[in-house]
């Protein structure tokens, strides 16, 4: 990623830094603020991930700061940026929509920092958006052209049917969903997610990602939801989706996924419902008759919140090269071991280090933020590269990002 941001700018921006650190998840509670004015703009985003507690202020404050410091090494955001642009594709972010964002930037700065946001301060920061917008719009337009001219793909929200609901366990339930239309629908890359704006009673349309569960290349999609005590979408699909239930869907989206090529050992790495994309990448792993060794490993409480236990044992059955370990926190009495589960209690980064290919795997991770954080940071610090630990969960990444 080239830099043609001016020296000054550059100058202005890092030294704005200290200020940020300071000063930034303020500001940025006066942006949405400013944004969510706009009735418009607010429906683009997932509610559930902003106010005093959301964790999106946080995740934005986080990288207005790590742009700031990096501003003169751009190449270092390169992978947030494609993440961005996913997660924009997936809202359906376009182009007319990224002014409103900068005036809510620049106004929040100037409401936050008073005199000390200076009319220079202002114009550097304005340039700044605007050259890390301008990168954004063009790798959105290249993804919703993809998207469009794909065979199956489409633009914008499309029907499909929810033609099958089966409960994985007590508190995981697939939704089987098919096109309205009859037409084919794309194939996913295995790991990818889909975006739903549901419409419940009550509310204004509520947005939300969740993973493919199935294999890329067949005629529908599955989706796998954990029913969260507080989630509202998640608790309206349980309760109110059902056989002939039509949802808004857009094209699958996402940059945590496994190629269909691989060269190396990959390692499926998954706690509670982080297991929806593991089965997708498991399967196509399958099909794809590769002999690349294959590690699931997976943690959840016991018995009763271990879904599609049978797909994954089928698949180890049928594959050689596939192999799987369970393992549940606190076993029932019902639960048996060797044959529900391998171990109690939880995965640590001490026993993939002795159990999987640690100096040559990749590693896929999903999960709850505590599990994301927990091996993100304990395989760094066994010493596998950055670049072979891939992961993925439902919210922004604010916290593993810092770590």
């Amino acid at each position: 990623m080239t830099n043609p941001l001016s020296a000054q700018t550059i100058q202005i921006v890092k030294a704005t830094a200290p200020v940020l650190e300071s000063h930034g998840l303020a500001i940025v509670h006066r942006m949405y603020e400013r944004m969510f004015e706009n009735p418009m703009i607010r429906e683009l985003f997932n509610q559930s991930h902003h106010g005093d507690s959301g964790s999106q202020p946080k995740a934005l404050a986080a990288a207005i700061i790590a742009y700031a410091r990096n501003i003169d090494q751009l190449a270092a955001l390169a992978p947030t940026v494609e993440r961005i642009a996913q997660k924009h594709v997936g809202l359906q972010i376009l182009p007319e929509h990224y002014p409103y964002v900068a005036d809510a930037l620049l106004g929040a700065i100037k409401d936050v920092l008073g005199d000390a946001a200076t009319g220079e301060v202002l114009a550097a920061w304005g340039e700044a958006y605007w050259f890390l917008a301008n990168v954004l719009i063009g790798r959105e337009k290249q993804l919703y052209h993809e998207t469009e001219t794909s065979p199956g793909g489409w633009t914008g929200w499309r029907d499909f049917v929810v033609a099958e609901k089966r409960r994985e366990s007590d508190i995981i339930t697939s939704f089987v969903l098919k096109p309205k239309d009859g037409k084919p629908v794309m194939r996913h890359r295995a790991g990818q997610y889909l975006t739903f704006m549901l419409e419940v009673p009550g509310h204004a349309p509520v947005k939300r990602n969740y993973s493919i569960s199935s294999a890329p290349g067949e005629d529908h999609y599955r989706i796998s939801v954990k029913r969260e005590p507080q989630g509202l979408a998640s608790n309206w699909l349980h309760e109110h989706a059902e056989l002939g239930s039509v949802l808004k869907v857009v094209p699958p989206a996402g940059e945590f996924f496994v190629s269909e090529r691989l060269e190396r050992p990959i390692v499926l790495l998954s706690g509670g419902v982080g297991l929806t994309p593991m089965i997708s990448m498991a399967k196509a792993v399958a099909a794809s008759n590769t002999d690349i060794e294959v590690h699931y490993v997976h943690g959840t409480q016991d018995g009763s919140t271990h879904a599609m236990k049978g797909e994954v044992r089928d698949l180890v059955a049928r594959h050689d090269n596939i192999n799987a370990t369970i393992f549940y926190l606190e076993p029932r009495n019902e639960d048996r071991g060797g044959d529900d589960y391998d171990h109690a209690g939880l995965i640590t980064p001490e026993w993939l280090d002795a159990n999987t290919p640690i100096a040559t795997a990749d590693y896929f991770v999903c999960g709850p933020r505590p599990f994301l954080k927990a091996f993100v940071a304990g395989l760094s610090l066994a010493g596998v590269p950055s670049s072979r630990i891939h992961y993925e969960f439902f919210g922004p990444a604010d916290e593993l990002l810092a770590a």
